[in-house]
């Protein structure tokens, strides 16, 4: 049970309920994630526009590796929800259950290149209250893997959104029974 009212459908606003009659047309519930952003306008809106830009538009990065980072950082900030969440998200954008299998495993497990590994590991790392130590030299190393100033941007953003979101997530209990 969250540790916070979360708001139902009618007592949403009109901008927000716009956003979730597609949700519950085609799933017939509101997760509790988005009735607690749906609190404050300003919030969920700011939230939907990250959600958007980075994970279900196309980037630069494929959706295999921006799930595989959701699921990286939600594991790691220990956000079951969120975990949850995005195994279903990940299937939706074309991840095998394998592949998810294997990205909850760990990064060693999963089969890809050494070069996404290295960018994997890099988004852990930054997901660390000591991110302020990375070096330029840890940047510069992706850089020689052959990822661009915009691929590391977009996946320390996205590792930032997931910090984010896994904080919301856990602070008020979200998705406990």
């Amino acid at each position: 049970m969250a540790h916070i009212d979360l708001p139902e459908f009618e007592e949403m606003s009109p901008i927000i309920q716009e956003k979730a009659r597609p949700i519950l047309e085609k799933t017939g519930e509101l997760g509790e994630i988005f009735k607690l952003l749906a609190i404050d306008e300003k919030i969920y809106l700011a939230t939907d526009g990250m959600v958007q830009g980075y994970l279900l538009n196309p980037t630069e990065l494929s959706y295999d590796t921006k799930e595989s980072i959701a699921l990286l950082i939600s594991q790691e900030n220990g956000c079951k929800m969120c975990v949850d969440v995005h195994k279903k998200i990940a299937k939706m954008l074309g991840m095998s259950d394998e592949k998810v299998a294997e990205v909850l495993q760990g990064i060693d497990a999963i089969q890809t290149s050494e070069a996404e590994k290295e960018l994997l590991r890099f988004c852990i790392r930054a997901a660390q209250k000591d991110n302020y130590k990375i070096q330029k030299a840890e940047i510069d190393h992706l850089k020689e893997l052959g990822y661009s100033d915009k691929q590391i941007l977009e996946a320390v953003a996205i590792t930032g959104y997931f910090n984010y979101i896994n904080t919301l997530s856990n602070v008020f209990a979200l998705g406990d029974a």
